[in-house]
């Protein structure tokens, strides 16, 4: 952790609407929520050395992992926090300018009684609501059909419109940057669903 220190935010609410400052040529601000190892992290970052890419991760184990990924590649445009996504408002602000949120592979918390912890639950998507600019992104893979199949029924309730939706990613070869878990499921013929969900103008529907 500490020759991985420079890429550590330890305090990110103290960015909060000042993370440009970190990069300040940067064309876009783009955030990744539960890292992991960082797999993904580094071949995102290394395919757009122009954009600023915050990565969120709350295993301290597997952070550690993907900061070293990031060192080893001598990657600059990758700062990482160790948070839980319900705190995202605290750490960014509107003008911060977040284009994209990616969302890889996330915990598909099955039970009904669990689905407010789904990461593409309503309450979440609120809560990216108001740290995505206008036309904002969030690019969603999973290998859980039940949980996508509910995401895509949820996520255009909250203003956001739906678009390169599969069930089958990887069909016809393999297609952009795989996490780690992505690139074992691949492995093993295991579909791969994925979608990107735009933000467009929405006012929340009032409580009766």
């Amino acid at each position: 952790m500490e020759k991985c220190a420079e890429l550590m935010i330890n305090e990110p609410e103290t960015m909060r609407g000042h993370w440009r400052e970190l990069m300040p040529d940067c064309a876009e601000l783009h955030i990744e929520l539960g890292c992991g190892k960082g797999r993904f992290t580094a071949g995102t970052a290394a395919a757009a050395p122009d954009v600023e890419l915050i990565a969120i991760e709350k295993v301290p184990d597997a952070m550690i992992i993907a900061m070293e990924r990031m060192k080893n590649q001598e990657l600059k445009n990758v700062r990482f926090i160790s948070a839980d996504v319900a705190g995202l408002r605290e750490m960014f602000a509107p003008e911060d300018g977040v284009r994209r949120i990616y969302i890889n592979f996330c915990d598909p918390w099955p039970t009904k009684r669990h689905a407010k912890r789904r990461l593409t639950h309503g309450n979440f998507l609120k809560l990216y609501r108001k740290v995505l600019k206008d036309g904002g992104q969030i690019h969603f893979k999973t290998d859980n059909a039940p949980l996508f199949a509910w995401s895509v029924e949820e996520i255009p309730q909250f203003g956001f419109t739906l678009s390169e939706v599969t069930d089958d990613l990887h069909a016809n070869g393999a297609v952009g940057v795989m996490t780690d878990y992505e690139a074992k499921f691949h492995e093993l013929g295991t579909p791969i669903h994925r979608l990107v969900a735009t933000m467009t103008p929405w006012e929340e529907p009032e409580e009766e």
